[in-house]
């Protein structure tokens, strides 16, 4: 930003922008595709081969409510706090690479971090993460409860689950972008 009609602290600007609007929701929710999304498979997939997901419709219960509800539930209030933790993170990430290279002062991208503030934008990135967080428990969920086979099943469940998961997010994100904005 060698710029002198681009001021110094538009680099806390972009960087807040471009972390809480897409970075943070966006990258983290496909990293937690990755691991929440195939562990749910693997783990419904696993009790549905050893009959487990049988034993529990047997003793009269709704095996879905009781096994795939606090999954939802869970990825729904958990993921927006793991988005807000990386949001912090990020933000005093660019802050340190920023002012350990010497290209601004601590004051110069703190300034900017504050300017022009638009409250959307948090909430924003709030109901990325919500609609990610639901597609990424319940696509998995649906592929984890519905294996049929063996072990082998529940490997390429989990994987589809991730794959799905993951083009989920990223059309939901074209499309939220689309609709918010």
């Amino acid at each position: 930003m060698d710029s002198p009609w681009i001021p110094v602290y538009s680099v806390g600007f972009a960087t807040r922008k471009a972390i809480v609007m897409e970075l943070a929701p966006t990258i983290i929710g496909l990293i937690l595709a990755g691991k929440i999304g195939s562990h749910i498979a693997s783990q419904l997939g696993t009790m549905r081969i050893t009959e487990q997901i049988d034993a529990i419709e047997v003793m009269g219960m709704n095996s879905a409510s009781y096994l795939i509800l606090p999954k939802i539930i869970a990825c729904l209030i958990f993921n927006p706090i793991l988005i807000m933790l990386s949001i912090v993170a990020a933000l005093f990430g660019g802050w340190w690479a920023a002012v350990s290279i010497g290209s601004m002062t601590s004051y110069e991208f703190i300034y900017g971090l504050q300017s022009f503030p638009h409250p959307f934008d948090l909430a924003y990135a709030i109901i990325k993460t919500v609609v990610f967080a639901y597609f990424i428990s319940s696509i998995s969920s649906f592929y984890g409860y519905t294996v049929q086979g063996g072990a082998l099943e529940v490997g390429r469940a989990s994987t589809k689950a991730v794959v799905n998961s993951s083009i989920a997010i990223i059309l939901s994100n074209l499309v939220l972008t689309q609709l918010l904005m």
